[in-house]
């Protein structure tokens, strides 16, 4: 999906809310589940930015392999009704994808997102706790969680999102910034 500018965000700064890459490697063959945990295990210990990326992106695309052809042309259909800015029939195209494959992680998360950029945060919350009920270790969920929390003056639980998604990905980026200038705000400076 194009990244618009989310709500609160300005035009040229990185956005809070994670998105998948626009190009991903095949998903790997086998049992995802283990595929995962896995890719997370090494996602913790890459030594460098440029191999978490990598790791990264082969998380993504376990996430976004849903296995039904369906399912990805109504994926497909949903990322053009994005990138022409109508919600509404990204949100009908979403609503059929949780229906058809309701273990879908990023039928869920991609919905979220819409809800979000319709500033309909509670549909995006109710989204994002399917995510994270099926994939608590949705960086992307977590981070949009965090963003959202932020966005309705709830720093407290911002923060507990934000140091979350960067205890699953340390490499996430600007995250730890945002942790450290947030935890200040909310906990105040360390003596």
């Amino acid at each position: 999906m194009a990244q618009a500018t989310p709500p609160g965000a300005t035009p040229g700064t990185e956005p809070d809310w994670v998105e998948p890459p626009a190009k991903v490697p095949k998903a790997p063959q086998g049992d995802p589940t283990r595929n995962l945990d896995t890719l997370f295990g090494a996602l913790k210990v890459a030594p460098d930015e440029t191999t978490a990326k990598a790791v990264e992106n082969r998380i993504w695309a376990v996430w976004l392999a849903s296995g039904s052809d369906t399912v990805n042309l109504l994926m497909a259909r949903t990322k053009a009704a994005i990138d022409k800015d109508d919600h509404g029939l990204a949100i009908r195209l979403l609503d059929a994808i949780v229906e058809i494959k309701p273990d879908y992680v990023e039928g869920w998360n991609r919905r979220a997102t819409v809800f979000f950029l319709k500033k309909d945060y509670a549909g995006a919350l109710a989204d994002l706790r399917q995510v994270l009920r099926r994939e608590p270790r949705h960086f992307g969920a977590l981070a949009g969680l965090g963003t959202i929390m932020q966005e309705i003056g709830d720093e407290k639980n911002a923060l507990g999102a934000y140091r979350k998604a960067l205890e699953v990905n340390p490499h996430l980026k600007g995250m730890a910034d945002k942790v450290r200038s947030l935890g200040e705000k909310v906990e105040g400076r360390p003596i």
